[in-house]
């Protein structure tokens, strides 16, 4: 098995897409794109996502992408967001989203940035490996997006 992280660049944008489109296949109810959202996506869209200015990191096992995650840091804000946590169903248990989360709170605190994240209400597994890393609830829920029942729980990371 040969396992890397890998900091997605504008050259990683098909890299990214296709990650992107198996976790909203795989877990349609995790996000607030929908798989047909993300489908309709132009290259060029991918591309940018792919170039913005913090990080999107993917776990690469044998060359494919089996894990992800990122952050966005909205302008001016002394905040960043956590997003796009997921790990396939086969990689599931090898510890790939602790180490995406470390990395990505790393790169938060290196910034001296505080560091949220949305967990759909129902996703215990997710929940709980948040509260591990010490995050904890804000009491703010909305809606994962709209027209759908579920909602999402805003979780800030412990100072």
């Amino acid at each position: 098995m040969n396992v890397e992280v890998r900091t997605i660049t504008a050259d990683d944008w098909s890299l990214l897409r296709n990650v992107s489109l198996r976790a909203l296949a795989d877990s349609p109810d995790a996000f607030r794109t929908t798989l047909a959202e993300a489908q309709a996506f132009t290259d060029d869209f991918w591309r940018k996502r792919a170039e913005g200015s913090a990080p999107i990191l993917v776990v690469l096992d044998d060359g494919r992408g089996v894990a992800m995650g990122g952050a966005f840091t909205p302008p001016d804000s002394a905040v960043a967001y956590v997003w796009g946590m997921w790990t396939a169903p086969e990689a599931r248990g090898r510890g790939y989203a602790a180490g995406l989360l470390t990395d990505l709170v790393n790169w938060c605190r290196d910034r001296d940035l505080g560091v949220r994240l949305h967990v759909t209400e129902g996703n215990q597994v997710a929940r709980r490996l948040y509260l591990v890393h010490g995050f904890k609830s804000t009491g703010v829920w909305e809606p994962l997006r709209e027209g759908s029942a579920l909602r999402v729980e805003e979780l800030q990371l412990g100072t």
